[in-house]
């Protein structure tokens, strides 16, 4: 059985209406647009679709970029049983029916391939479902999803799939698409269609990789466009005016999922902009992320540990600021609070760097696992019973106010890390001078002399 395919007539013969994105989709890897990496001459996934191999995998890729039609492509060359799964409208029964027909034609000795488009939206049980049969071979599973697998796709059922990306399509690529698709009968190959290459490459630019909107808005500007007389051999004659051109391309909805990929990625962007003193990077991606409906607080929350981790004791007054940013933010909230983040995704990202304080408390980490029973040294140790005076507990500990230096030479850490040293001060900013003076208090801890008892 293989994928349906759309008609241009409805059961009583009556002309039905098909997008162009539809239409022009392509039923060979010849005619297929993109993905070189993938489907070029001599590249695996066309050798597997060729061969009739193809394993369980999982295409992964942004909208429009081919995933669905790739499977489509599957579905004309296989020998196997094909089937179209919707994530959005199965359920666990439907995919148990779907499996004990796919069980039973497996021991007659003929394979069945699932395609599941937007598999990412089928929760864990709906994905443990599948478990079973992708082990017993029961099925060839294809998944489509535009979320990152690692976080939306089952581990198990993920290490039985090979993972295939899928890239956007360039501006070229889409280019050659619509120009291809004025030329095609299945596309406006019957029209005379008045459209210059400065035009097409506009809407190139605009669906930003994703062939569907690129044909998408191919389509409304040639229907919206102005009629002329007939053009040659009787054809309609359409011209495609600037004006309508415009109109198609109004403001692009931002690609941003608050719990997919896309959030790392731009949160990511936006600490490593801070990170490098870049405050014009920084504050691209801080508007890209409020544009596209982050909460504030969450970006400020990221700044608050910013702060700490990569200004640190370089510039203390960083984190109070974050610490402000986020009040700011919960006071007001967007879009008034958009100035007081790029106040301080600035600041943070002028300040000096440090990460002494984040390297201090990693490194104090590791032994703080490995060495879970080390002893408090006595002398540092609360009396506040007469049991543990007599143990000893405090015995010779120096209140280092009562001291002229007010430093006491004593030892604070377990006996088995005495001389351990975590925090490491750089010279940036202001904890230069913080560097200097734990270099003298080091150096007089070091001097032998006698200590003051109480």
């Amino acid at each position: 059985m293989s994928m349906e395919q759309l008609s241009l007539f409805d059961d009583r013969g009556r002309e039905t209406y098909r997008p162009l994105a539809s239409r022009m989709r392509p039923e060979d890897l010849d005619a297929f647009v993109g993905q070189e990496q993938l489907i070029g001459k001599g590249k695996i996934l066309r050798q597997l679709i060729e061969q009739d191999r193809v394993p369980s995998m999982i295409f992964w890729g942004p909208p429009g970029v081919g995933k669905t039609t790739l499977a489509g492509i599957i579905a004309g060359r296989t020998h196997a049983r094909f089937i179209n799964f919707s994530a959005v409208t199965s359920g666990i029964k439907e995919i148990k029916e779907v499996m004990a027909q796919a069980e039973q034609s497996r021991r007659l000795g003929a394979k069945t391939v699932v395609f599941v488009d937007e598999i990412h939206r089928f929760n864990k049980a709906q994905q443990d479902a599948f478990l079973p049969y992708v082990e017993k071979g029961s099925i060839i599973l294809i998944g489509a999803t535009t979320e990152n697998p690692s976080f939306e796709i089952n581990s198990a059922l993920l290490s039985r799939c090979r993972v295939f990306v899928l890239q956007p399509l360039s501006e070229d690529d889409l280019f050659q698409l619509l120009k291809r698709t004025l030329q095609s009968p299945r596309g406006f190959g019957d029209m005379d269609v008045e459209i210059s290459d400065e035009q097409v490459g506009m809407i190139a630019r605009f669906a930003n990789g994703d062939a569907r909107t690129a044909l998408n808005v191919l389509e409304m500007a040639v229907t919206n466009g102005e009629s002329a007389e007939d053009g040659a051999q009787g054809r309609r004659r359409i011209r495609v005016t600037p004006e309508v051109l415009q109109q198609c391309v109004g403001k692009r909805s931002l690609l941003y999922d608050k719990k997919g990929e896309e959030h790392y990625n731009l949160i990511s962007a936006l600490h490593k902009s801070m990170r490098n003193s870049d405050p014009d990077a920084a504050v691209y991606w801080l508007a890209r992320m409020l544009e596209a409906g982050e909460d504030p607080l969450y970006v400020a929350r990221r700044l608050v540990r910013f702060a700490s981790e990569d200004v640190g004791m370089a510039d203390s007054q960083a984190l109070p600021l974050a610490v402000a940013a986020y009040q700011a933010c919960h006071f007001l909230g967007m879009p008034e609070c958009n100035v007081h983040l790029s106040h301080t995704v600035i600041y943070l990202s002028m300040a000096p760097k440090s990460n002494s304080a984040y390297m201090a408390y990693e490194d104090a980490k590791q032994d703080a696992q490995t060495m879970l029973a080390e002893p408090v040294p006595l002398v540092i140790r609360n009396a506040p019973t007469q049991l543990m005076g007599q143990l000893h507990y405090g015995e010779g500990y120096v209140y280092a106010h009562d001291t002229e230096e007010k430093m006491v030479r004593m030892q604070c850490l377990p006996d088995s890390l005495s001389g351990k040293r975590y925090y490491s001060p750089t010279e940036e900013g202001k904890e230069k001078a913080v560097k200097e003076r734990l270099e003298a208090i080091r150096a007089w801890k070091e001097m032998p002399g006698p200590e003051t008892k109480e």
